[in-house]
């Protein structure tokens, strides 16, 4: 178990973040798909000491949230709802 982890519910037109409880008050956000406001959520990561992000996801809305986390250091588990 990774306790610098987040999960991550990828959609369309935006995205739900969650990291530990004991990380931040507000554990769990939502976030817009466009590139200022997942630089915004990479940040947040970030900020928060989160290493790993786990995201599941259907079509390709996953691939521009696998690019700005991989540039902000932070390592992408893409899982299959499956």
């Amino acid at each position: 178990m990774n306790p610098h982890s987040a999960g991550i519910d990828i959609g369309a037109s935006f995205h739900v973040v969650a990291i530990p409880t004991d990380l931040a008050d507000e554990n769990v956000k939502s976030f817009n798909a466009f590139t200022t406001d997942l630089t915004d959520m990479a940040n947040w990561l970030v900020k928060h000491g989160i290493t790993t992000a786990a995201m599941e996801s259907t079509v390709v809305y996953w691939v521009p949230v696998f690019e700005v986390l991989q540039y902000h250091g932070i390592e992408e588990i893409l899982c299959n709802a499956r």
